[in-house]
């Protein structure tokens, strides 16, 4: 791979805001950042007083640059909603913030509700809600909600059909925050009148106008010395400010940038392996064993290049004794592709007298829609030729042979092919390979991000064995029936002294010392 003129690229980034990506020498992505202004940003990370002034993370992560790329945005909230999706994208090595699965707030109204509220929430759904943002400032956003109720009258009480009960414990309509539509006061045509105007005023729609007389209403009272108010309307505006700028949305695996093209990265892997075709559907399966106690696997699913989260997998091995990942890839390939099997067969009961292989039956229930489960075009393996011969055993043993199935391995991204005895190497730079590093990458973190779910729940459950009393016997039946020490914790003494072998003081004792514990 040739080396690039970092000096020439840098003297073409414009001072324009937008986000930034260090890539290390395999062309993997090392960090996601944003700038106000990306000449000046980027070009600190090559500069020697920049260096030495860094903390010992920023030094690592400066010597392992060895290629960047940028993409500019419109202003600087955009580049933060697009920083934050590449970041949960491409988990880059460097980065702590965005890490996670939390999303930036939008705001939600139901105009078929009796009378419409604006909550807000981190999932878009199909639900017939119509759906605001998503807004990067979620502090500006709710001031800015609140502003709208407040000014249009608009209820913020969670009952579906607000009646006479719930204004009796309402304070909002006696404080002129509410037009009170549970008691009549206001019809539904007058009230959807003002929700109409809150949601256009959300949609940006006069934006201009409502900010330059919100600025205008400031100064008259700055002027007329009411100091309090003028502070107030200069929240209200600079919130205003925020939640309205306009910006474009950079959700998780829509609108990618222009550097990552699945569908041709897709073209490019099916070529370099010799398929048929691209592989539209990719399953890769990853191995976590941090200790004996947890050994999980993860299926992730990519379609068109793109996760498909709805039919991610999780398994707790069950059959394998100690670390040992070879046996655990062999269980979960074949629990996997048996159940694909087994649910195809409920569908086409005859299948088992067709002269057909398995894949070419379920390649027709396919083309016919009728499958239950879709077969993937390419199984990937997270390892070398061991786990790949595991996992090629099993899916012989499932009359499965014909289904195209690799192994990554990640040292040095090696591809090893079943009846090929040296690994394909496919060039850093190609999109095919870094197509391979999503799935995988992705299909490790959802992993790890199991393996850690269930240690935490050990480490609450191992509470139970600390409690004076408490048997092996007594902590099965808790936590079958209450599922978790938080559930048992907000339980009365009653529920608890139910159970057999538990007395009501064995559960006074259990409660007041989970209680000294929270």
């Amino acid at each position: 791979m040739s080396i690039p003129d970092l000096k020439a690229k840098l003297r073409e980034v414009p001072h324009q805001p937008g986000v930034y990506l260090m890539k290390d020498r395999l062309g993997s992505i090392i960090y996601v950042g944003k700038a106000r202004d990306l000449k000046r940003r980027v070009s600190s990370y090559f500069m020697a007083s920049q260096k030495m002034r860094a903390s010992h993370k920023t030094r690592a992560l400066i010597d392992s640059i060895h290629d960047f790329e940028i993409h500019t945005v419109r202003n600087e909230e955009e580049s933060f909603l697009l920083e934050g999706k590449l970041i949960k994208d491409y988990r880059p090595r460097y980065n702590v913030a965005f890490r996670d699965d939390k999303r930036f707030l939008l705001a939600r109204i139901r105009l078929e509700d009796p009378w419409p509220r604006f909550i807000t929430t981190r999932t878009k759904k199909e639900d017939g809600g119509q759906y605001f943002g998503p807004f990067p400032h979620s502090s500006a956003l709710q001031h800015t909600l609140d502003w709208l109720n407040r000014s249009f009258g608009l209820r913020v009480c969670p009952p579906l059909l607000p009646g006479l009960n719930d204004y009796q414990h309402c304070n909002a309509d006696i404080i002129r925050n509410c037009s009170a539509p549970c008691t009549g006061r206001i019809s539904r045509e007058q009230y959807m009148v003002c929700v109409e105007e809150a949601c256009r005023i959300l949609e940006g729609k006069g934006r201009r106008e409502l900010l330059d007389q919100l600025k205008a209403e400031m100064e008259q009272a700055a002027a007329n010395l009411e100091f309090e108010k003028a502070a107030n309307l200069r929240d209200v505006w600079q919130n205003l400010g925020k939640t309205l700028t306009p910006m474009r949305q950079f959700s998780r695996g829509r609108g990618l940038p222009s550097a990552v093209k699945p569908l041709v990265d897709l073209a490019e892997l099916g070529e370099e392996l010799g398929l048929a075709g691209p592989p539209h559907v990719m399953e890769c399966f990853d191995i976590s064993n941090v200790s004996s106690n947890h050994i999980v696997a993860s299926m992730v699913r990519f379609t068109d290049g793109r996760p498909d989260n709805q039919n991610y997998r999780r398994y707790r091995i069950k059959t394998v004794a100690g670390q040992d990942d070879f046996a655990s890839m062999a269980e979960v390939v074949r629990r996997r592709y048996s159940r694909i099997l087994l649910e195809n067969r409920v569908v086409d009961p005859d299948a088992e007298f067709s002269q057909e292989t398995p894949l070419e039956a379920l390649r027709r229930l396919a083309r016919d829609g009728r499958a239950k489960i879709v077969l993937p075009d390419l199984v990937i393996v997270d390892g070398g030729k061991g786990q790949l011969g595991m996992a090629v055993k099993e899916l012989r043993a499932l009359g499965l042979h014909e289904l195209p199935v690799i192994g990554l391995a990640k040292q040095r991204e090696e591809i090893f092919i079943p009846g090929k005895s040296e690994p394909l190497l496919i060039s850093h730079d190609r999109g095919a390979l870094k197509l391979l590093q999503r799935i995988r990458d992705e299909a490790h973190r959802f992993a790890n991000d199991y393996n850690a779910l269930l240690y935490r729940r050990r480490m609450r459950e191992s509470l139970l064995d600390e409690c004076p009393g408490m048997s092996p016997a007594k902590k099965q039946r808790l936590l079958k029936k209450f599922g978790s020490v938080a559930r048992i914790k907000a339980s009365s003494v009653e529920e608890i002294a139910k159970l057999p072998g538990i007395s009501k003081s064995s559960a006074e004792t259990l409660l007041r010392f989970l209680g000294s514990r929270s």
